[in-house]
């Protein structure tokens, strides 16, 4: 008998391991589900800091601070649950807000806008609203060897560089993962962390966050392929992005993991945010950004159409737009977004296109802004980078127009430039000095 129950408890240990292991995570759950079944919700939390030992190292998303819900906001989400036959998901703290928050999935036989009309008359739900998705912003790019359209030079970086090379600012790229031992960004980045539930492997082999990384922070004088417009800043890697397919830039992101990698930014410290995507407006990102905009974090996007949508439409976020877009809407700076050439994981040097690679290029001029004037705010800066726009170079429309980093730069503080003799600097480097310095020798596209 001793013997059947040691042989029956043998076989139950080894299915639950095997149910562990084979457990998908809560972001591969919703990713598989039809998305007009989640729905995000949060209700009024006095969310604590956890104190840990002496000499211990403060935990929590992946390594920040770690927090615990109130039991009342636990409560709370339960009876919400099974009132209205709701199942959890996933849930976590926003102490930013003081709120916790938590994705369902609603019952078969309701409706999500029915729902969450309901809900959001519920006296105690703070929010309640469907679950965002969103996406990269790129284009699928065929034939690499049209020719390069350098954003570099477009921005007269080259210049911009004898003022300020963006040392020491903080800059999070919240995307997919990033390729962190590519040659070309060597020590760059500070930190990471994998709010998707990935593996190290698939982080390192991500290619959206790896080519936006590049366009912002790629190393100078170093012998090696590209020069970043702000190769002096420390970059803060934050996967809240899954890449759909292997060979292709094409990355999804939803509500949950963006406010998660939101939260992660401000707890870390970020000076600039890039974020690189676009899709519906989402009031729980938009009040995340806000907290961080009034800390004074400068949040820099993709701006997906002419509509309302996240980034674009939240006050106070720099909305970019690529400038051979043709889309010259008021309120939006635009920047290099065709034929950019970038990194690609391993190693590997192509060429991108997209307004992802737009956002790119205005994130790292202004992480070039706030190394040489820390002051700035987002007002200042947008008005700065708008005023001193100018002609796209590769066109001949004088409605296609670009930021111009070593003009933003120098209108800054421009007594200040000129008594150390640099108001009159921009543009005077040479075109093919300029062509050498981002590109020594063209790279073979590996």
């Amino acid at each position: 008998m001793k013997f059947l129950l040691r042989i029956a408890s043998a076989a139950l240990l080894l299915l639950g391991t095997l149910s562990i292991a084979s457990a998908a995570t809560p972001v591969e759950t919703m990713a598989s589900a039809s998305q007009d079944r989640l729905i995000v919700v949060t209700v009024a939390d006095d969310v604590r800091v956890l104190q840990g030992r002496v000499g211990s190292t403060p935990r929590g998303y992946d390594g920040l601070q770690r927090y615990e819900t109130s039991s009342a906001a636990r409560a709370t989400m339960k009876a919400l649950a099974g009132e209205y036959h709701l199942t959890q998901l996933a849930e976590w703290p926003i102490p930013l807000l003081k709120v916790h928050c938590a994705v369902f999935e609603i019952p078969k036989d309701a409706t999500q806008a029915t729902l969450l009309q309901v809900l959001k008359a519920e006296p105690r739900v703070r929010l309640a609203e469907p679950m965002g998705v969103f996406e990269t912003r790129s284009e699928t790019y065929n034939d690499p060897y049209v020719g390069l359209q350098s954003g570099f030079k477009q921005l007269d970086v080259a210049d911009a560089h004898g003022l300020s090379r963006g040392e020491g600012v903080r800059v999070a790229v919240i995307d997919t993962g990033v390729d962190v031992g590519h040659p070309d960004l060597a020590n760059k980045v500070i930190t990471t962390r994998d709010l998707v539930g990935g593996t190290p492997e698939q982080f390192r082999q991500d290619r959206h966050g790896t080519e936006v990384t590049g366009v912002i922070a790629a190393l100078a004088n170093n012998h090696l392929g590209i020069v970043g417009i702000a190769p002096g800043v420390k970059l803060i890697a934050l996967k809240a992005c899954w890449q759909l397919t292997d060979d292709t830039d094409t990355a999804r992101c939803n509500s949950f993991t963006l406010a998660k990698a939101i939260s992660a930014a401000i707890d870390l410290k970020s000076q600039v945010v890039n974020l690189s995507l676009g899709g519906p407006s989402d009031p729980l990102l938009a009040q995340l950004v806000e907290s961080g905009i009034q800390r004074g974090i400068v949040f820099v996007g993709a701006a997906s159409g002419p509509g309302p949508g996240f980034p674009q439409d939240v006050p106070g976020v720099l909305a970019v737009s690529a400038s051979e877009s043709g889309v010259s809407a008021q309120h939006r700076l635009h920047a290099p977004g065709r034929e950019i050439l970038t990194l690609l994981p391993k190693g590997h040097y192509d060429f991108a296109s997209g307004s992802s690679l737009a956002v790119a290029h205005v994130t790292g001029t202004v992480a070039l802004m706030l190394a040489h004037h820390p002051g700035l705010n987002s007002a200042r800066i947008f008005d700065l980078l708008d005023r001193t726009s100018s002609p796209l170079l590769a066109t001949d429309s004088t409605a296609a127009r670009s930021i111009n980093a070593c003009a933003a730069l120098a209108s800054i503080d421009p007594a200040r430039n000129r008594s150390a003799g640099s108001i009159d600097m921009c543009g005077s480097t040479p075109p093919a000095q300029t062509a050498r310095a981002t590109e020594p020798v063209r790279p073979a596209i590996r």
